[in-house]
């Protein structure tokens, strides 16, 4: 149902009128975006206004709270509210102070609320509240017993009395002010999410639905093969991660210091989600495809939209796995994604000039040496490291696969 709220003396505005709408996709939009609603209503000492998450299905937005909580205790069938939700879009600035502002959308609701019994309704609603928060949550959890529904109130709000205001654009100056020396604009403001922080003693990986979607080139997709799965790193290998790579010899060539403590590891690992989360890193983590066991570890770093170009990097493997097909069916998966999948031009490594083993492996996989950098990179002992480049374009990718495919099918 697409038609339009009516307007009513509540929900027509005193100014800015031509900022207002009645239209129920735009309504919708703004209560499917935002997370939180303030709700409005009178308790027996007076007016008050509470923050709560909310979902809306169809034509009705539901809160919950516990049955002790304010809301729940003072509000009956019939009793009137307000509900309102704001999404801040940006700042906007102008050359004079009263013509500062900011870009927003907000939609106000008034309406009779309503408390629901229905066990069925109310766990309707309890798994749109989880699904608001990440789709695909209620499935990816333990829903509620029933000593927890009968412990949780839901209120229910139909949407009939609605309004959404908006205001877009830059600063709206005085004409005789265009001429002052004064920057004027607009910060555009957004809700972004961050890394996800596991709480204690979960071992289980971040779930898909709560990584951000982006490009395919900045999303380590699931790989299988033979001897090796590469799948997402996540802070929940770094235990497994460090005693898989707890060896010094793995660490030789590496340029920062090598952990002393799976926590020294998993701050590394966390850094790594970092520099993917803000797209400068894909990272993988390896595990035996065998045993399940985590052994190792590598990355696009990074990985190029633009210029079609991938860096494959920071790979460590535990020694058990060296000179085993490990490594060789990783790089592969890698150089087959970038290629064949992201329509990458170029591969590209660089190693430690010192690294013999690692530009031998290099060399193997069919990459051309294309030179070094002097002074690159600072070891962990201090001193400077010279990095030997290595690169393979798509002209040359479909021999080298096949020349892999052979050594693979040897080992």
């Amino acid at each position: 149902m697409d038609t339009d709220f009516p307007a009513t003396g509540r929900t027509t505005p005193h100014r800015y009128p031509s900022r207002v709408s009645y239209q129920r996709p735009a309504a919708h939009s703004v209560l499917d975006e935002a997370y939180v609603c303030h709700l409005g209503f009178v308790a027996g000492d007076g007016p008050r206004m509470l923050p709560t998450l909310f979902a809306r299905v169809d034509d009705t937005l539901y809160v919950h709270g516990s049955t002790g909580s304010g809301p729940m205790l003072a509000l009956r069938d019939g009793d009137p509210v307000c509900v309102s939700v704001t999404q801040l879009d940006g700042l906007v600035f102008g050359r004079a102070q009263f013509h500062h502002s900011a870009n927003y959308r907000s939609v106000v609701c008034f309406g009779a609320v309503r408390q629901v019994t229905d066990p069925a309704e109310k766990l309707r609603a309890m798994t749109a509240l989880v699904e608001k928060v990440a789709a695909g949550r209620s499935a990816d959890s333990r829903p509620p017993t029933g000593r927890e529904l009968a412990a949780t109130g839901v209120l229910a709000l139909t949407l009939t009395e609605i309004s959404v205001k908006a205001r877009s654009g830059g600063p709206v100056d005085e004409p005789e002010d265009l001429a002052l020396p004064y920057w004027a604009g607009v910060v555009p403001l957004r809700l972004t999410s961050g890394v996800p922080v596991p709480g204690d003693g979960v071992s289980a990986p971040v779930p898909a639905y709560l990584r951000p979607a982006r490009s395919p080139w900045l999303e380590p997709a699931v790989m299988t093969g033979r001897y090796v799965i590469l799948e997402p790193l996540d802070l929940c290998h770094a235990p497994a991660l460090f005693e898989a790579l707890d060896d010094e010899e793995v660490h030789r060539y590496i340029p920062g210091p090598m952990p002393a403590s799976p926590e020294d590891l998993a701050e590394a690992v966390a850094r790594k989600l970092r520099e993917a989360a803000n797209g400068s890193r894909v990272p993988w983590v390896m595990r035996d495809a065998g045993t399940g066991e985590v052994i190792g570890t590598t990355s696009y770093v990074p990985a190029d939209e633009v210029n079609r170009g991938v860096h494959i990097g920071s790979t460590q493997l535990g020694r058990r796995w060296w000179r085993t097909g490990v490594n060789t069916e990783a790089k592969l998966m890698l150089m087959t994604r970038a290629f064949e999948e992201l329509g990458a031009v170029r591969v590209e490594w660089q190693t430690d000039n010192r690294n013999l083993r690692s530009q031998a492996a290099i060399e193997r996989l069919g990459a051309t040496r294309e030179g070094v950098l002097r002074r690159h990179k600072r070891r962990a002992d201090g001193t400077w490291r010279d990095s030997v480049f290595y690169g393979m374009t798509v002209d040359e990718w479909p021999l080298a696969k096949k020349r892999l495919a052979e050594r693979l099918a040897r080992e």
